[in-house]
């Protein structure tokens, strides 16, 4: 599949081949979800990860349960907080990446809206971003608007799909941040609320052992 190339560090599979990350900001998210549209048939095993400010907020009162309070604490940071990257990588059965321009291929979400100045964050989730390469005025400057990219995800094909199997470990906020975007709402007040919503745009989930299971908080 021969695309436009794109911005991205690359790497090298355990095999030796070369892997791309596909950054994808405000003037290439289009083109980035054609091509995401396009491998879907083929590579319907979508693994994902997302950054986020942190957790800064824990809930008080009385709770019927840890789940109860886990949930609580999940919405509570997830309605405050902004998400600033998503990461996407999509595989077939046997684990085999799509290929674009001869490159292996990931893709990388970037997300304007968080504020340094502005915005409440946990310093040392903020520090670990910074030493991974991340530039907020970069992400501000050219980042995806957020609620664009849930507009264009609805229709993507990637959720509200049975043939779509997320593949997840300890992933409550990443479906959390998700949920938000799609939604443009803040989380459901209750744990059986949020699964509702989880089950209309991501049907069928597996944890990382390879069966279907409740998500971890």
């Amino acid at each position: 599949m021969n695309q436009p190339s794109p911005e991205g560090l690359t790497g090298k599979t355990t095999k030796g081949e070369t892997l791309r990350v596909r950054e994808v900001w405000d003037d290439n998210l289009e083109a980035e979800l054609v091509i995401i549209r396009s491998i879907l048939d083929e590579y319907p095993y979508v693994a994902m990860d997302t950054e986020f400010p942190g957790v800064v907020a824990r809930p008080v009162g009385n709770f019927k349960s840890s789940r109860e309070y886990h949930y609580r604490a999940l919405k509570l940071n997830v309605d405050m907080l902004k998400l600033i990257q998503l990461g996407l990588t999509f595989t077939d059965a046997q684990g085999n990446l799509p290929v674009c321009n001869g490159e292996h291929t990931v893709w990388q979400f970037n997300f304007r809206g968080f504020r340094l100045a502005e915005d409440v964050y946990a310093q040392d989730s903020i520090e670990l971003l910074k030493q991974s390469g991340i530039d907020f005025s970069q992400m501000e400057a050219r980042g995806i608007d957020v609620q664009h990219f849930g507009e264009l995800l609805m229709s993507s094909g990637i959720v509200l799909n049975d043939d779509m199997r997320w593949i997840t470990f300890h992933s409550g906020y990443d479906f959390g941040y998700l949920i938000k975007v799609l939604t443009a709402l803040p989380l459901p007040d209750t744990e059986p609320e949020f699964f509702e919503l989880l089950r209309l745009y991501f049907p069928c989930i597996f944890d990382i052992k390879g069966k279907e299971a409740p998500l971890r908080w």
